[in-house]
This record gives structure tokens, C-alpha cells and sequence, in this order.
């Protein structure tokens, strides 16, 4: 049997990546690049798309060059990428109309107010699963079709075409301004705000109340099929596969049932638990999203519990802070002390997102006495992750009545034993990392293969699975009680920094 490869891009918050894997689902070769992180004012966060396709074409002949691999030896391309970000562009020159704003950005908190009028935070929730916030796509692109000088015009009479990343790189892909296919996933679109869960296409009273032109909008499809066949430098290559990269690490971390639940550590970090071919509704602060759609297979949904603020805690500590020089020197500072010395971080740097979603809160550092060394801070730093965490897990309990039994684990974080292991006693349950962690890019290229017949079907997905470590619980019940008490105090002091309008 010839052996069959597939290639995964995953566009991330701070970087792209291109990972060719075999039918195994073992990795063959892996390229990466960073792009740069604008901030033009507090809160705001932007990208320059066209720097990031730049990057994704470099990862991708990176990767097959370390594979050696042409493109015509891939049976598939898969997309994963950073959900929210939002790109408008001009169909006729391909040329973004501004800088994609980044799903962190905060500059539409004042308009999801406006949103919500009467109604609150919770206006849309029925139809989307989602609270009115700045995170999501939908305010964002009304955001600078009210602020580009024109472009409301040029959206109505069809000129200019939104999407989130995904859109953008199937665009590019398959064509671009020649025949580029402008389409999204089931996963992206219900990150928009502006997708009905239960129909799975837009929503007609939502746009209307957004004042959102449809024909700026992409055709919604399932994560696994053929959108499209590639151009340029992956010729002949079939598109095949679109997931956000959180349901992506779903996909592959294999939680196909009921119950299986999987925490991704990137730049935020996000807790799904899927619950089925129902949506469920959230009374805790979490998202009732998109898990996966297969070809014309009922949809999955999840809950989900969405943290801003963890891996980007720890490019702050060493980038604004200079206190350590590279991500890795953070855990070998942290373990020199046995405990945090009563020094808690809550890096709500945006807002608070799952369960607060309190876009007035800014981050503290709390609990400092001159006893505090740059040792404790740098254990805050790590321990707030896993006690974000803890009440993400609380809220999925109390909303599904599903006790999480393990956590499985992937994303860079994970590399982290010091974190893992504070992971597993904050939780007080097993935390379990697999053999693959970067499980986004995986689940793309499964999603892809399944669609072109590399793989088929979830059990033999299953099959490749394996387990690389897994850390249990040691901390006592009473010293979990104190420091989660202590960490509760400590975001509350958080809240109410910002003002409406500044």
C-alpha cells in the first residue's frame, strides 16, 4: 500500500504551522513562524492578514521541503486556526481593507452594550449559544464597517467579503481574486455570533439587528469536506477540512462521546466537554459551540469555558517583565520555591472571559509582602492557568451535571510538568497528555482525511490515540479549599477597572 500523507495548517494567535503526518497519524515534518502582534491602543489587538498568508505558504513549503514530500504527494490539506479573528478584504484586489482584528481585542465592548439594550448580554444567546462580548466575530466586523471611511457602501453592493482566518486562507488557497472559493465551517461561523445552532446557517433577525450586509458573508459548510481544490504552490491538492482550533484539538483528541472532555494551553486556553447532537444550554458563563459536522452528518456540540489569558501570561512575564528569557525558564524559576508565597496573578489583560465574561476587569497582581521573590510571581503566573481552570470545570458541572473523571491535555503548556501537575491537584482528578499534543493541527488533518478517504471512520481515529504521561492529584483537600478561596478574592479584585467609554 503507497503510504498516503496529509498536510494540517494551523494559523494561530502568534504564529502558523504547517504539519505533514502520515496514515498513522504520526508526525512526518513541522514548519513555524511567528508574525508580529499589533497594539494600537490598550485593549486592541491586530493582525496583518496578508503577513499572516504570507507565513502560512512559508510554513507549508517548509514543511514538505523537511518531509520531502511534493505537493502532489498529499491526498488532503486541512485548516485550523484562531477562531474570532476577524478580516474584511476587497474581492477585487484581495487586499484586506484593514488589519484583522485579534478575537482578544476588546475595542467592541461598548457596542455589545449598545447590542444588548433591554435585553442584556444574553439578546442572542437562544439562537448563537453565545453572550454578547468582544470576543466574538459579528461586532468586530460591524465594528470597522462603521469606522473604514466607505465600506459600509462597498460591503452592500457586494465589493467586500468577511470572514474569519479560516475564510481568509480558503479564499487564498483556492484561487483568491481568480475563482477563490469564499467559505467557512460550521465551527467558525458560530463563533461570529451571527449563526443560528439550530439551523446552522446565518441568522436573518441577528444581521438585521447588527445591521450586518449578507453579502459580505461566506457559504457555511460542515469541518470535513472537499470546499475546493488548491492553487499556486499546493496544486491539486484538495481543501478539505476547516475547524476553529479548539474543536479541531476535539476532533483530535478523539472526544467523539458524550462526556470526553480535553483542555488546549495556547495563548488562552480552552475547556470543551462534548454533549452530544444537542446544544446545551449554558447558566454558568459558558458557550454553548460547535463541536464538529461531518459531511452531512448531524452536527456535535460542546460547552465550552474560554480563558483569555494563560500561555500569553507567560510571553508577558518574559517580554514586558524581562524576568525570564525564554518561555522554558519559567518552570525551573517556579519549582526553586514550594509555593506561590501568597502572590496570585489574574491576568485579565482583556477582560475575563468563561464564566464572568466582565470586559471592565483588568488584571492584578495580589497578595504581595516583601517576602515575594520573582520565583513566587513566576508560580502565579503558572497557577493561573490551572485555577482558571477549576472554574471552568465548576461551571460545566453545575450546567451538565457531567463530572469530568480526567482532563485530556494538549497545546504547548503542556510541556509544562510543574503546571500540569498543579493541573491535577487543583482539580482534584487525573490529568492525561497524549503522544501527540499539538492535537489542532491533528484533528484538521483527520477531519481532511476522513473527507478524502485516508481514514474511515472515528474508530479508527480512536486506534491512534495514545497516551504520553499523566499526572494525579497529591495536593490535601483543605490547602485545594485555601488557595481557590484565595484565588476567588483575587479575581474579584479585578473587576471594574475600566469604565464604559474609556
Amino acid at each position: 500500500m503507497t503510504d498516503q500523507y496529509v498536510a494540517a495548517i494551523d494559523q494561530g494567535t502568534t504564529s502558523s504551522r504547517c504539519i505533514v503526518f502520515d496514515q498513522r497519524g504520526e508526525i512526518v515534518a513541522v514548519d513555524q513562524r511567528e508574525h508580529r502582534q499589533i497594539f494600537p491602543k490598550p485593549g486592541w489587538v491586530e493582525h496583518d492578514a496578508t503577513e499572516i498568508w504570507s507565513k502560512v505558504q512559508a510554513v507549508v513549503a517548509g514543511a514538505l521541503a523537511k518531509a520531502g514530500l511534493r505537493a502532489d504527494q498529499l491526498t488532503a490539506l486541512g485548516i485550523t486556526n484562531q477562531r474570532e479573528t476577524t478580516v474584511l478584504w476587497d474581492r477585487a484586489t484581495g487586499r484586506p481593507v484593514h488589519n484583522a482584528i485579534v478575537w482578544q481585542d476588546t475595542r467592541t465592548a461598548g457596542l455589545c452594550t449598545e447590542l444588548g439594550g433591554e435585553h442584556g448580554q444574553d439578546r442572542f444567546r437562544e439562537a448563537t449559544g453565545l453572550p454578547l462580548a468582544s470576543y466574538f466575530s459579528g461586532p468586530k466586523a460591524v465594528w470597522l464597517l462603521d469606522h473604514v471611511p466607505g465600506l459600509r457602501t462597498r460591503a452592500e453592493n457586494g465589493e467586500i467579503a468577511f470572514g474569519t482566518i479560516d475564510s481568509w486562507l480558503i479564499w487564498n488557497l483556492t484561487g483568491g481574486t481568480d475563482g477563490g472559493k469564499h467559505i467557512t465551517d460550521v465551527t467558525n461561523a458560530g463563533r461570529t455570533m451571527l449563526m443560528n445552532l439550530e439551523t446552522l446557517q446565518w441568522d436573518p433577525a441577528i444581521l438585521a439587528a447588527m445591521n450586518v450586509p449578507e453579502a459580505i458573508l461566506p457559504e457555511i459548510r460542515s469541518s470535513s469536506e472537499v470546499y475546493g481544490t488548491a492553487v499556486g504552490q499546493l496544486a491539486g491538492v484538495p481543501v478539505a477540512s476547516a475547524l476553529g482550533d479548539q474543536q479541531a484539538a476535539v476532533f483530535g483528541q478523539t472526544c467523539y462521546d458524550v462526556g470526553e472532555a480535553k483542555n488546549t494551553y495556547g495563548t488562552g486556553s480552552f475547556l470543551l466537554l462534548n454533549t452530544g447532537h444537542r446544544p446545551v444550554a449554558s447558566k454558568s458563563g459558558l458557550l454553548t459551540t460547535m463541536g464538529y459536522q461531518l459531511g452531512g452528518e448531524p452536527p456535535v456540540y460542546c460547552l465550552e469555558g474560554s480563558i483569555a489569558i494563560t500561555g500569553a501570561l507567560v510571553q508577558w512575564f518574559r517580554d514586558q517583565l524581562g524576568i525570564i528569557g525564554s518561555a522554558d525558564e519559567i518552570e525551573p524559576l517556579a519549582a526553586s520555591v514550594d509555593d506561590n508565597g501568597g502572590a496570585y496573578i489574574v491576568p485579565a489583560f482583556s477582560g475575563l472571559f468563561a464564566p464572568y465574561w466582565r470586559s471592565d476587569a483588568r488584571g492584578v497582581v495580589t497578595g504581595l509582602t516583601g517576602f515575594v521573590t520573582k520565583a513566587h510571581l513566576a508560580r502565579a503566573v503558572l497557577e493561573a492557568t490551572s485555577w482558571q481552570t477549576r472554574e471552568v470545570v465548576d461551571a460545566m458541572r453545575e450546567d451538565s451535571g457531567v463530572r469530568i473523571t480526567a482532563l485530556k491535555v494538549d497545546g504547548g503548556m503542556t510541556a509544562n510538568s510543574l503546571l500540569m501537575q498543579h493541573q491535577a491537584d487543583v482539580l482534584d482528578v487525573p490529568v492525561i497528555r497524549p503522544v501527540i499534543s499539538e492535537t489542532t493541527c491533528l484533528g484538521a488533518a483527520y477531519a481532511a482525511g476522513l473527507a478524502t478517504g485516508v481514514w474511515q471512520d472515528l474508530d479508527e481515529l480512536r486506534a491512534h490515540w495514545r497516551k504520553d504521561q499523566e499526572w494525579t492529584p497529591r495536593m490535601e483537600a483543605p490547602e485545594r479549599d485555601r488557595e481557590y478561596r484565595n484565588w476567588r478574592k483575587a479575581v474579584e479584585r479585578s473587576f471594574g477597572w475600566q469604565e464604559e467609554g474609556e
